[in-house]
This record gives C-alpha cells, sequence and structure tokens, in this order.
C-alpha cells in the first residue's frame, strides 16, 4: 500500500480508503468485520463513514457496526484514521441538521458515543449549509478541537468557491483550516477538474474521491442482475453513455484489465488524487481494488482513456484572450 500526506498536513493516509456506507444495508455485520480485518491487513489506514449512513435500518446504523468493530480492536485503532460526517438529516427535529453551531457539536457528541471512540480524526462537512455562517462553523470546529474531539477538518461535496471561502476566513484567524474535500470525481464525471480540483490545489487541501466506479458504470456489465449496476438509473445512464462505455470496455479488454480496475488505477495516477474511496461488499471486491492500488496504467493508457473520457473544459492556453 501507498500512502500520502492529507493535503498540507503532516498525516498519511493510504491511497485506498475503505468507504463503509454498504455496511449495514447491503453487507450485515459479520461481513462488514472481515473486511475491515482485510483492509487494515492490507495496510488501508483510513476509514470513512459518515453518522446518516444506514439506509432502512436508521441513520447511525453504519457507524454503529464501526464503532462494534473498534470495541473489539482497540489494537488497531491507534493505526486509523477515522473519517466520519456531519450535515445530513438525523431526525424530524428541524435544528437535528446543517452547520449549525449547536448541531455540529451534538451530532459529534453522538457519533463518538456510536463510534465508541474518545476523538474523530477527520471531521467532515457532507454538504454545504447556505444558512451557517462560516464564522459559526469555525466557532464550532474550534471547540471541538479544543476538547480533543476533533484533529483535522474537511469538507465534503463542496464547490470550489466555498472551500475558498472558509479558508479564507481560517487563515485570517491564524487557523488551519479546510484540510480535504471529499468528491465526486471519475472517468464519467470530471467536473471536479474545473473548479474543486483547482481550490484544493490552491488551499493545500487533499482530495478524496467518492465514486470511482461512477455507480457502477466504469466495473462492467452487472453479474446475475442485481446489485447498482441493475438499478434503472445507472441503466439509463449506461445506453445513454453507450458508445464511450463500449470504447472503455474494449480498451480494458485489449489490455487484459479488468474494467474496475481500470477506473480506480486511472484515478490513483491523477496528481490530485490523495485517496481514492472504496466501498466494497465483499472481501473479493477489496481484493480487486488492491490490484488496481498495486498496477499502474501506462501512459498510453492513460492518454488512450482521456480520449474516451475528455477533461472537463478546455486547457487554460486554449482561451483566445
Amino acid at each position: 500500500m501507498q500512502y500520502r500526506t492529507l493535503g498540507r498536513t503532516a498525516l498519511k493516509v493510504s491511497r485506498l480508503a475503505l468507504g463503509t456506507m454498504n455496511f449495514g444495508p447491503r453487507t450485515g455485520s459479520a461481513e462488514a468485520f472481515a473486511i475491515m480485518d482485510q483492509a487494515v491487513d492490507q495496510g488501508i489506514n483510513l476509514f470513512d463513514t459518515a453518522n446518516q449512513y444506514g439506509g432502512a435500518l436508521g441513520v447511525g446504523t453504519t457507524e454503529t457496526i464501526l464503532g462494534d468493530w473498534l470495541a473489539s480492536n482497540r489494537d488497531k485503532r491507534e493505526r486509523l484514521v477515522l473519517a466520519t460526517k456531519v450535515h445530513e438529516p438525523m431526525s424530524d427535529d428541524i435544528n437535528d441538521r446543517g452547520l449549525s453551531a449547536r448541531h455540529i457539536q451534538m451530532a459529534c457528541e453522538a457519533s463518538l458515543r456510536r463510534l465508541g471512540v474518545d476523538h474523530i480524526d477527520l471531521y467532515q462537512m457532507h454538504h454545504i449549509d447556505r444558512l451557517a455562517p462560516p464564522e459559526e462553523i469555525w466557532q464550532a470546529m474550534d471547540r471541538l478541537i479544543a476538547q480533543g474531539k476533533i484533529t483535522y477538518v474537511g469538507s465534503s461535496n463542496f464547490p470550489g468557491w466555498k472551500i475558498a471561502q472558509l479558508n479564507e476566513r481560517a487563515r485570517a484567524q491564524g487557523r488551519l483550516g479546510l484540510v480535504s474535500e471529499q468528491s465526486l470525481y471519475n472517468l464519467v464525471e470530471r467536473r471536479a477538474e474545473m473548479e474543486v480540483i483547482p481550490a484544493c490545489e490552491a488551499y493545500g487541501l487533499g482530495l478524496i474521491v467518492w465514486s470511482p466506479l461512477a455507480g457502477g458504470l466504469l466495473a462492467g456489465p452487472p453479474a446475475g442482475g442485481e446489485g447498482r449496476r441493475s438499478a434503472a438509473g445507472v441503466q439509463a445512464a449506461a445506453q445513454a453513455l453507450g458508445a464511450k462505455l463500449q470504447a472503455y470496455h474494449d480498451l480494458c479488454a485489449g489490455i487484459g484489465r479488468d474494467p474496475g480496475e481500470v477506473a480506480l488505477a486511472w484515478l490513483l495516477a491523477q496528481p490530485a488524487v490523495t485517496s481514492a474511496i472504496i466501498g466494497p461488499r465483499t472481501g473479493d471486491q477489496l481484493t480487486s481494488a488492491m490490484h488496481a492500488e498495486a498496477t499502474p496504467l501506462s501512459p498510453e493508457t492513460l492518454a488512450a482513456l482521456d480520449q474516451i473520457f475528455p477533461p472537463c473544459g478546455p486547457a487554460p492556453e486554449a482561451y483566445a484572450w
């Protein structure tokens, strides 16, 4: 496993991060425990979750499963960079959501209880809250840092302007500010290249990417008619992208690589990407992801992928001023 520093911090995180959103709704506790054991054994040290994850089993379920695993693996806790998120509705209470200082404090306390830990390494804001002033957000985060309950603050699904706004406010007060952004980014969805990635590079944020396989579009045809790739929305997107996906699958076949591995290896070849989140439902899926991390793509293959899925927007030098 390779590691990179998380943005401008000295913290080192694995190039692959274990996403836990499937734990509970799609993956039972026993298999989730086995996947987490395997991930640690393979050198993955960044575990990502969110307080809302749980699906039909209820918000908080995924954090609870992770907490149960941590309770029986205390020796592994100090080896992990534990990341969770705050923002999404946790109940019908009008104040049990968003990024008010009150909700940030209460949500953090609840996550600590479910996870069974005394601190969260990376506390991420799941979405922007247009009602929450930057000063209120930093007041809450500073308090949690002072209390030793969180170590670093990150964002997730933030536009470039919000990353800039929050870090300018933090810089003015001598704060470290945001150290990471968790963003949607893959071969099919490259809009992060327009503003989010430049903002991360300008302010020294590590980029943690989610949905590396574009909801299964880049993983090849579904097997057995089950899973996310069989969902109506994914099937409709696959039909709309038919020619591109066919060219992609032909390229993968030509180099003898699994389509899912190629999509993940492409992400890890992008200079801005610190870590890519994988959300395996089974141990076999985790093994496949590990192979992608260990086997980089050739420059010729990377160029061919850019031809199929072009970068988002022209390069600056392409503009005629």
